[in-house]
């Protein structure tokens, strides 16, 4: 049966960040995940965590200057010094927060010279996962849809599955986010089969328009079934918009909240 693990950048977004840690517990959840952590010290938000019984599931890299548009610098060859110093910033996080997993955002490339930026983006990946599994820590990688994200360097999961083969680092996994592969990929089924293993994380949302699942074009349910039988264990975020407010659009994880699946 799936866990799942709110994404408190886009749940409980009523409130305080620091108070959507308590909302999401009182919600049942017992996982949660979110972008990035670094606007507050890493200790606010595991007392955080543990006054409310929560697993910090993943967390992403620093992504460079979000508010400028940057989505990730792990593929831009003039910025590997600052990848490399945010490597460590954000294992120092996982640290604290107990956090297996995090996710190296690769960045919009679209501009740039393909080859270097793909020698760079593996250049970077297999000194995070070296890094990583030192800590005894998990990098992840996620593909994103070029309607969402423009230029991203990193555009299917196909293509993610040949950068797992390329980067060859046992701690680097494939971040399956179900809105995406559907946008990208589709024949979902078949795309998980073929993950065989080496999905790391996954994340669920509606498609097209990013709200609750299970009211958009996927049979989410089907698809979380399929991930099961694969025997994926990990998190399943859930990394969707509310259409009308979070508690209230939560009703769907009713079918999965007795133990079993409805």
């Amino acid at each position: 049966m799936p866990r799942f693990a709110a994404n408190l950048s886009m749940l409980f977004t009523e409130l305080p960040f620091l108070d959507r840690f308590g909302a999401a517990a009182a919600a049942g959840f017992e996982a949660v995940e979110f972008l990035f952590p670094y606007e507050h010290p890493a200790e606010e938000i595991a007392d955080r965590l543990s006054e409310h019984g929560l697993t910090q599931a993943l967390f992403n890299l620093p992504p460079g200057d979000w508010a400028a548009g940057e989505r990730g610098i792990a593929a831009l060859p003039d910025r590997v010094e600052e990848f490399r110093a945010s490597v460590g910033t954000a294992l120092r996080y996982a640290e604290v927060l107990g956090c297996e997993k995090l996710h190296t955002m690769a960045g919009i490339t679209a501009d740039l010279d393909r080859a270097a930026a793909d020698a760079t983006y593996l250049s970077n990946v297999r000194y995070a996962a070296d890094r990583a599994a030192e800590a005894g820590r998990i990098i992840t990688v996620e593909p994103l849809n070029p309607y969402d994200v423009p230029g991203y360097h990193l555009g299917s999961m196909r293509a993610g599955l040949e950068f797992l083969d390329a980067v060859d680092r046992d701690n680097v996994l494939l971040q399956l986010d179900l809105y995406h592969a559907q946008i990208t990929d589709g024949d979902i089924t078949r795309l998980i089969e073929r993950a065989d293993g080496r999905i790391g994380h996954v994340q669920v949302a509606a498609v097209p328009h990013r709200h609750e699942p299970g009211t958009g074009e996927l049979d989410d349910h089907y698809a979380l079934a399929v991930l099961d039988r694969v025997g994926y264990a990990g998190y399943v975020g859930c990394e969707y918009h509310p259409a009308a407010g979070t508690v209230a659009g939560l009703a769907w994880l009713d079918r999965y909240r007795d133990g079993g699946q409805r």
